[in-house]
């Protein structure tokens, strides 16, 4: 599964909204947090250190086993959150994990989750959040593809759903 990154609240959002158990790729910084750490080992999260290339390496190949296995994967290719509705470039590398497993990539447009903190100098404030499952992509469909082309792809179909229709208040 393959999502815009928007705001703090992304992973809860999604944990609540997909109905079925996940994991997630996860910048390594995060194993320092005792009971989050735990907790994300337990739902069979993959943690990526962006500075050790061969520990990403090992970490893509790791979530490409889960996947494997039956554990859906969520990455947010743009790398860090965004903040706001302008998403930032989709890094191809994130796209490798679904063609070493071979999996169906399920993008995945959330829009309006910023103003949930972000938008508020890190305070919690309600506000109305859109999750919108887009059309599945079939590994015949991208396997010969360049990531680079796949990730402007997806890229451009979560950033046409983010930014159109645009959200009432």
């Amino acid at each position: 599964m393959v999502s815009n990154h928007q705001g703090n609240f992304d992973i809860p959002i999604l944990l609540g909204f997909l109905e079925r158990p996940i994991g997630f790729i996860s910048k390594v910084e995060v194993k320092k947090l005792p009971i989050v750490r735990d907790w994300m080992v337990y739902m069979n999260c993959v943690f990526l250190d962006r500075q050790d290339r061969r520990q990403a390496i090992k970490a893509i190949n790791q979530g490409a086993e889960n996947i494997k296995k039956g554990t859906s994967i969520v990455i947010f290719p743009e790398g860090t959150r965004s903040k706001g509705m302008e998403m930032n470039p989709f890094k191809s590398g994130s796209f490798k994990l679904a063609q070493k497993a071979e999996a169906t990539i399920v993008p995945i447009a959330i829009n309006g989750s910023y103003r949930i903190m972000e938008k508020n100098g890190n305070r919690i404030k309600p506000a109305k959040v859109t999750v919108t499952i887009l059309p599945n992509i079939q590994p015949e469909v991208y396997q010969q593809k360049d990531l680079k082309e796949l990730a402007l792809e997806v890229h451009e179909l979560i950033n046409n759903e983010v930014n159109y229709p645009p959200l009432k208040f």
